[in-house]
């Protein structure tokens, strides 16, 4: 099945603690179902002190679950995605404006 989110997306977040913030998708792990947005689901780690690395309590963003985050169309507003078909290649876009993403 073709990704409906993927890598450099632009999302909002729809439920959880970090519910309405934006951020765009660093990874996507389709197997697990998860994605790793920048600035979002942050959490603490404590880490270490190594010769390369400085230790210590190191925010670190954690993977979300794919159902929780919809996609941002052109109005700044979460949308869901669609697929279609434009001549031979099969596009999505975003089902509120109808714009290909």
């Amino acid at each position: 099945m073709a990704a409906k989110l993927r890598k450099g997306d632009k999302v909002v977040v729809l439920t959880g603690k970090d519910k309405g913030k934006e951020g765009t998708i660093a990874s996507v792990d389709p197997k697990s179902n998860k994605a790793i947005v920048d600035g979002i689901n942050i959490s603490i780690r404590a880490t270490r002190q190594t010769q390369t690395d400085q230790g210590g309590r190191i925010p670190k963003a954690m993977p979300i679950n794919l159902s929780n985050l919809a996609i941002k169309d052109a109005n700044g507003k979460a949308t869901r995605v669609g697929f279609k078909m434009e001549g031979d290649k099969k596009v999505r876009f975003a089902k509120t404006t109808g714009d290909v993403i």
